[in-house]
């Protein structure tokens, strides 16, 4: 069992849970270093003062918020922990919506809840009570100097929680500039591309999905490791073809063969 990376109790109305977070994703994305490009040495960033000129220990280094130009209100752990007053390790959960009404866009991160100390009925109740309803806690909590808006789920047996955006943090769809086609679809097209979408239409299972390119990353490190001289290929070219019925019927036609 991994080791919680916080602790603190759901609350809502006079219920109390205690509960354990527990990271549920971990990044596999390829890291790259920064080195030397004439002797392969790693490149360092240094902590300088811009008054002084010089490096300065990580000891020295707090956080500093700009008032003005050049003018810091500088606040220490403590002073930051302060602002969540009893937020620091409660999640209040202020109501309870259909799950299915949470619009992807808004998920953030996900984490696993376990039972606190002394909390496995309280616990089982709320995932009970959860799974029943197919509902999900609205709350938020402060964790990591940020309050996070939060949802609590109940899946596979255990409490999720997944930090939400905030409705301001999301750009208007408005505000994207999607260019008019000089005529709209017509209903054959639509049709034939709900066609399509029947065909290839299955239940997402998430275990046939791998990450394909950090894997073609990992190879060519290994190649090249080994002396191989790598080769640049070309980008593929697209199809900009404007007759959406050949490539409709065109694609239906791939589908059906792969479905075969």
């Amino acid at each position: 069992m991994p080791r919680s990376i916080w602790n603190g109790t759901i609350a809502f109305g006079l219920m109390t849970v205690p509960v354990k977070l527990h990271t549920a994703t971990e990044s596999k994305t390829v890291h790259f270093s920064e080195v030397h490009l004439d002797d392969g040495a790693r490149i360092e960033h240094r902590r300088f003062c811009s008054k002084e000129d010089k490096e300065v220990e990580y000891k020295e280094v707090v956080k500093g918020y700009e008032v003005s130009d050049n003018t810091y209100v500088v606040l220490d752990k403590e002073e930051i922990a302060a602002a969540a007053g009893g937020r620091g390790k409660v999640i209040e959960v202020e109501h309870f919506v259909d799950a299915e009404d949470v619009d992807p866009v808004f998920y953030e991160k996900t984490y696993y809840m376990g039972a606190g100390k002394d909390g496995a009925e309280p616990y089982r109740l709320l995932h009970d009570a959860l799974e029943a309803t197919g509902r999900a806690g609205i709350g938020r909590f402060t964790f990591h100097d940020r309050e996070h808006l939060v949802a609590v789920r109940a899946v596979d047996g255990v409490l999720f929680l997944h930090t939400l955006r905030f409705a301001d943090e999301l750009v208007a769809g408005s505000d994207i500039d999607v260019a008019e086609p000089s005529r709209g679809p017509g209903k054959r097209e639509i049709e034939m591309a709900q066609r399509l979408i029947d065909t290839l239409h299955e239940r997402f299972d998430p275990e046939r999905y791998e990450d394909e390119y950090r894997q073609a990353v990992l190879d060519v490190i290994e190649r090249k490791a080994k002396g191989e001289e790598i080769a640049v290929t070309e980008e593929p070219e697209t199809d900009d073809s404007d007759d959406l019925m050949a490539v409709l019927e065109a694609s239906l036609g791939g589908a059906k063969k792969g479905a075969r």
